[in-house]
């Protein structure tokens, strides 16, 4: 169990309680804040006869509009409703997971003046797996992710859909079925569910999450690349790089000789005086990547632990603020340089493949034991060329646009939620390049038997060819490609 509090939420704790299946509940803290907040607005509204944004307003550029005391629960409920318009794909699941923990610690900072009940259904569709059927496409990152988060709480007014024990069904019908009844939303609580940056928050720290065992398996399978290519030590020694440190860099080169550690690959006298760049500027590229993915962690560490609802409700000041803690530009600019420094991964890893099955430095064409009869892992290289030039077009910023909305009102967004669903998209493509790189670099490692790699890297190998063997003659390699991703993708990395 992991109980909601004002504390920080880091990553490893998410982690935890998403590979785990924690369930969640709401401390004392978060339980007295919120409801404190709520008995604030509620006294401020008997008295107070000034308009409130959203609170007794339209909202957009509709705020001008003032709402009767007896239509307020309906305007919120109306938000909700009007604002479900997301398109296209399905958000995975695992995300919309995510996004219903980021919003259930943001409401409990006792800020957004919902009622205690709304919080504690959210904490309930978190613990029995029901989830809102969310989509990918509506969101411009600016007013909140308006759109998706309508969709998230939808099944909070007994509307829209859900996936419960693996089914997409009416939310109605499972709300029924668990004996959950309907909410009947307050004044502000609509735009509570609905500002916010949960749908860009949740992409992303789900994307930060793989680019810690990304990182990682890069520095792996480059190693076994630059064995099987007979290339050299000398780029990883440290004193090079204590001359321009930077961290990232230096981590790398560390990773790499405690990875090369007792080789006799990598000790035997070469005849090539250099590598290629993507040998050894390995600990420069894999590094800068590194550095980018401490800021982007950053960025999201600050964002999930905030408040981005509005308008904020602060009873302590005796204040209600609108502003625009909902803006997603720290997130888009952020997502945006999380991708790009993703996809150099990649494009670096389809390098060292085009290497591998070049017919030099005594590896035999495309890698194949017969070639000629054999075409070998020829186009292995042309998919993941495909993958690494389709992650280059994804990586223009989507952080760079933006499109008046609202009648004006709205008249700058951050697209980050377009940078959220690249970056995502970005993530599962260099997974499969590096798959890719995986599959060539063991075939080549081969044709340097009876020479051995380090003891790290031979057990790497050898539990590797318990799931994809050595490619004599040609095959169907799709399998071996799938295999590969799975591989990288279950198996702990001698790092």
């Amino acid at each position: 169990m992991h109980s909601i509090t004002t504390s920080l939420l880091d990553f490893d704790t998410i982690s935890e309680i998403i590979s785990r299946g924690k369930k969640l509940e709401l401390s004392e803290e978060a339980k007295k804040n919120i409801t404190a907040c709520r008995e604030y607005l509620d006294k401020k509204m008997a008295t107070q006869k000034a308009p409130i944004y959203g609170i007794n307003t339209g909202f957009g550029s509709l705020c001008n509009v003032i709402i009767p005391d007896n239509d307020l629960e309906q305007l919120q409920q109306n938000l909700v409703m009007s604002h479900a318009c997301g398109t296209g794909d399905e958000v995975p699941q695992d995300i919309v997971k995510l996004m219903l923990l980021l919003k259930i610690q943001a409401l409990a900072y006792g800020k957004s003046a919902v009622q205690l009940q709304t919080v504690e259904r959210l904490v309930d569709f978190f613990n029995h797996d029901i989830l809102p059927v969310v989509y990918q496409q509506g969101s411009l990152g600016a007013s909140g992710d308006l759109a998706p988060l309508a969709h998230m709480s939808l099944p909070l007014l007994g509307l829209g859909e859900v996936y419960y024990k693996g089914e997409k069904r009416p939310a109605t019908e499972v709300l029924n079925s668990v004996n959950l009844k309907p909410i009947r939303l307050k004044s502000k609580e609509g735009l509570a569910l609905l500002n916010g940056t949960q749908f860009m928050s949740a992409y992303g720290v789900w994307c930060i999450l793989q680019t810690n065992k990304i990182s990682a398996a890069a520095d792996v399978v480059g190693a076994v690349s630059l064995e099987a290519f007979d290339g050299r030590i000398d780029p990883f020694k440290l004193h090079i790089h204590a001359i321009r440190p930077h961290k990232g860099q230096l981590k790398t080169a560390e990773n790499i000789l405690r990875l090369l550690e007792g080789s006799e690959l990598i000790q035997r006298t070469k005849v090539q005086v250099q590598d290629p760049y993507s040998f050894r500027c390995i600990p420069q590229v894999h590094g800068a990547s590194k550095d980018t993915f401490e800021y982007v962690k950053g960025i999201f560490l600050t964002e999930i632990n905030s408040v981005t609802d509005n308008p904020t409700v602060f009873p302590e000041e005796d204040e209600i603020i609108s502003g625009g803690n909902f803006h997603g530009q720290p997130l888009a600019l952020a997502l945006d340089f999380l991708a790009i420094a993703l996809s150099e991964l990649g494009s670096i890893s389809e390098r060292r493949t085009y290497q591998l099955i070049s017919g030099v430095r005594g590896l035999p064409p495309f890698l194949a034991a017969k070639p000629g009869l054999n075409s070998g892992f020829m186009i292995p290289q042309y998919t993941a060329a495909s993958i690494a030039s389709q992650n280059k077009q994804l990586c223009t910023p989507a952080s760079a646009d933006s499109i008046v909305s609202s009648n004006g009102q709205e008249d700058h967004v951050s697209m980050g939620a377009n940078a959220a669903t690249k970056c995502f998209t970005v993530v599962k493509n260099v997974q499969r390049i590096l798959a890719i790189e995986l599959l060539n670099a063991a075939q080549a490692l081969e044709f340097r038997r009876p020479l051995k790699s380090s003891p790290a890297i031979e057990k790497f190998i050898t539990d590797y060819r318990a799931h994809v063997p050595f490619v004599e003659n040609d095959k169907i390699l799709y399998p071996e490609i799938q295999k590969s991703l799975v591989f990288l993708d279950n198996t702990p990395l001698p790092l």
